[in-house]
């Protein structure tokens, strides 16, 4: 069962009539950016009081920690990024937008992670650099709130049934011990206004979400260690990158054809975060070692 609206789950749950307009994806969207921004907020005054993140220059010689431009900086990127992803729906979709271009643009469902969060980085690090504050330390202290909002916001995607589910479950190869639910899904009053016949498709939201809070765990263990600049936004991009490309094996998406290899946009963007991570992992690492032979 999918509940598009916040009124949904109550009535639901409550046996109410209510009709409350606000939308289960967007509260959730919402609840990963005030989340997302809280951790980060206490990761970049432990970045500042080690010394890694200096004061920010403002105009007029005026000087402000990095902490205290941090509610600026999520509004920006969260407005760029909600931009982003409905841009990066539309190009993962032409033909569909050219047929309905008000339809794509103002629906409820549709929406890129990896538009809003390229989108969102950029806009990001060109404010970071406005105020000269450094890009890769601040990027590392952001690192384990960006998985922490994407499982929140994936959360969304699952409860309001937005169609970012996967492929026909094969139940013949579901292992016994997994719950039903947990493997196959039909979003039955989904906000896609989509119809699946039993037994129901992968709940690949769900799937995504716990992978993410896995990794949420882990950069936050590894973040109390010992590492040089961009490790941790560099093992953040490899194991982001992983986590997606597994998933979009049981996913639905339009696929694009070069070579005559096809292939999504999660996947080839979901590579290059791959090869950005590891590259940026392994020079990290060996930078680590000069240092401690040093």
């Amino acid at each position: 069962m999918s509940f598009p609206y916040l009124s949904d789950l109550i009535n639901e749950y409550f046996g109410t009539h209510w009709h409350l307009p606000i939308g289960m994806f967007g509260l959730f969207v919402a609840i990963a950016i005030f989340v997302a921004a809280e951790v980060a907020k206490k990761e970049v005054r432990r970045f500042e009081a080690l010394g890694f993140i200096p004061s920010a220059q403002l105009p007029n010689d005026v000087v402000l920690p990095a902490s205290a431009m941090l509610s600026n900086l999520t509004l920006i990127c969260a407005m760029f990024g909600i931009l982003g992803a409905r841009l990066f729906h539309i190009l993962e979709y032409p033909a569909e937008f050219l047929a309905n271009p008000t339809e794509m643009i103002f629906s409820r469902a549709g929406l890129s992670i990896y538009g809003g969060l390229i989108c969102g980085a950029v806009a990001g690090v060109i404010y970071l650099r406005k105020y000269a504050l450094p890009v890769i330390p601040m990027l590392d202290a952001f690192a384990p709130a960006l998985a922490l909002g994407y499982a929140i916001g994936r959360l969304g995607c699952q409860i309001s049934g937005d169609g970012d589910w996967g492929t026909t479950a094969n139940m013949l190869i579901k292992p016994e011990f997994l719950p039903d639910w947990l493997w196959a899904q039909t979003y039955q009053n989904n906000v896609a206004g989509v119809v699946i016949a039993p037994p129901g498709v992968y709940p690949t939201p769900l799937y995504e979400s716990g992978m993410a809070l896995l990794i949420f765990i882990f950069l936050s263990i590894k973040s109390k260690g010992q590492y040089t600049a961009g490790y941790m936004i560099s093992l953040y991009l490899l194991l982001s990158g992983i986590a997606r490309l597994l998933v979009e094996q049981i996913r639905i998406n339009s696929e694009y054809q070069l070579f005559n290899i096809g292939f999504t946009q999660a996947e080839f963007i979901s590579a290059l975060f791959i090869l950005i991570g590891l590259y940026g992992v392994i020079k990290s690492q060996h930078v680590k070692k000069r240092m401690a032979a040093a």
